[in-house]
């Protein structure tokens, strides 16, 4: 990645990542045997689903969707700040929020494993602009 277009492209790609496995978790979560059942009922494992909740849940799933589009369009100097948060909120969101069922926890280890490399991108790109041996 040697600059800062192509980095940017492979930062949203990576957010991209992310966004489709939380949403095809949750989708293949629904062919689980017994859920469509609790969906009706509004309580699924336990937990009674309320309209606020999926409010909440709405906005942290839209984190990584709207980092798709803030890579494109942020100043560099905001990339370590805006990523370690959004990368924090959503790694809180896919532990705190997801379950224990097989599927779940391999899409998750993937989505924690692309907001490890997006971590990883954002700290080692300099953090006030390129230097010339990068460019």
């Amino acid at each position: 990645m040697h600059n800062q277009t192509n980095r940017r492209n492979f930062l949203s790609a990576l957010w991209t990542f992310v966004a489709l496995n939380i949403a095809f978790a949750d989708i293949l979560g629904l062919y689980t045997t017994g859920v469509i059942p609790e969906v009706i009922s509004g309580v699924i494992e336990g937990v009674t689903i309320t309209e606020n909740m999926m409010l909440v849940a709405a906005v942290f799933i839209q984190i990584p969707i709207a980092m798709i589009v803030a890579m494109q369009l942020m100043p560099q100097r905001l990339w370590r700040l805006v990523n370690t948060t959004a990368i924090v909120v959503t790694a809180l969101f896919v532990i705190g929020g997801g379950s224990l069922k097989p599927h779940y926890i391999f899409f998750a280890s993937c989505e924690i494993l692309a907001l490890i490399g997006i971590a990883w991108l954002v700290w080692r790109t300099p953090a006030l602009g390129w230097t010339s041996s990068e460019q």
